[in-house]
């Protein structure tokens, strides 16, 4: 039997660095020029979260997929690997 998406992200698991490899450049594009907040739709783990009037970035999900770094209409989001031994692990089940 087939796994739904939940189930396979269950599989994945995280060794995260305590410095976030995920930055939102200007909190005040996101607030001013982005009304769709477009990151908290195309990510897949869900990582960026709008509340109140700031982005809020859990890093500590990020599948690495790169999906915010081409996804954001105005290129507001720095996104670079994990440093080394740090980030996301596959399991394969």
């Amino acid at each position: 039997m087939a796994k739904t998406l939940e189930e396979k992200q269950y599989l994945v698991r995280f060794n995260c660095d305590t410095k976030s490899h995920l930055e939102v450049k200007d909190h005040d594009v996101c607030a001013t020029k982005c009304p769709d907040k477009d990151c908290t739709i195309f990510c897949p783990a869900d990582v960026y979260k709008w509340e109140g009037d700031r982005m809020f970035v859990g890093y500590e999900g990020c599948h690495e997929c790169g999906s915010c770094r081409i996804g954001c209409p105005f290129d507001n989001i720095k996104w670079e690997y994990p440093k080394g031994g740090h980030g996301i692990v596959f399991r394969l089940a």
